[in-house]
């Protein structure tokens, strides 16, 4: 294992000078005029920045072991209007939460209303910053093992203008179509990646005590 690399500057090193909310809706837009230390010595200039702040998030990829399938889901995003193909994405399950809550308990609730699956267990993937030369959005992201047996259809909570399609498909199917470019969102890239190099992990660990019940699984 390799040794952490500690960060080379800390909370210490950087001046917020003045911050301003320019817009507050869903997100928040704010103004950062800020100053910090630099690697070769001295402080950098006053430098103005534009940050989209929003709550983070957890995201789950849910996985059969013993089918070997996964869920996807399929939405309209309004940030890939621009895209050449359709705005309609496949991705993993996700969704925000809120300060008290858990991240693994919110993506077992979201894998519940995105895609009516019940996670039976949860491995966490990683988390990380998903684009901090603009936003504050930091997400989980986790796999969890779920019965695919009997999944599909269309979930989503109406009040908050939900329409997801469940996708159920093998797991190799999943790994051609991120490979052709078909998957473009990065939770879902992130994951599958995670889950092409460490399957045979949560087949160990995932094990059904019951074996007779994990063979008619497989049978029906």
């Amino acid at each position: 294992m390799y040794e952490k690399i500690p960060p080379h500057f800390t909370h210490d090193d950087y001046e917020i000078v003045e911050r301003k909310t320019l817009y507050q809706g869903v997100f928040r837009l704010a103004s950062y005029k800020v100053r910090y230390k630099l690697f070769n010595g001295g402080w950098s200039e006053i430098v103005s920045r534009e940050v989209l702040e929003r709550l983070s998030a957890a995201a789950i990829l849910p996985y059969d072991p013993y089918l070997d399938q996964i869920i996807l889901i399929e939405q309209f995003r309004p940030g890939a209007i621009s895209d050449p193909t359709s705005p309609w994405l496949i991705e993993i399950v996700a969704g925000v939460y809120h300060p008290g809550d858990k991240p693994d308990a919110t993506a077992v609730r979201e894998a519940a209303e995105e895609a009516g699956c019940k996670i039976e267990a949860l491995y966490p993937i990683y988390d990380y910053f998903v684009s901090p030369g603009g936003s504050n959005e930091y997400l989980h992201v986790y796999c969890g093992k779920v019965d695919t047996s009997t999944a599909g259809g269309v979930f989503g909570l109406k009040e908050e203008n939900e329409d997801i399609r469940v996708i159920v498909m093998p797991a190799d199917e999943a790994f051609e179509r991120m490979r052709g470019g078909y998957i473009k969102t990065a939770p879902a890239i992130v994951a599958l990646q995670w889950l092409q190099l460490n399957r045979h992990l949560l087949k160990v660990l995932w094990q059904e005590p019951d074996e007779d019940k994990n063979i008619q699984r497989r049978i029906d």
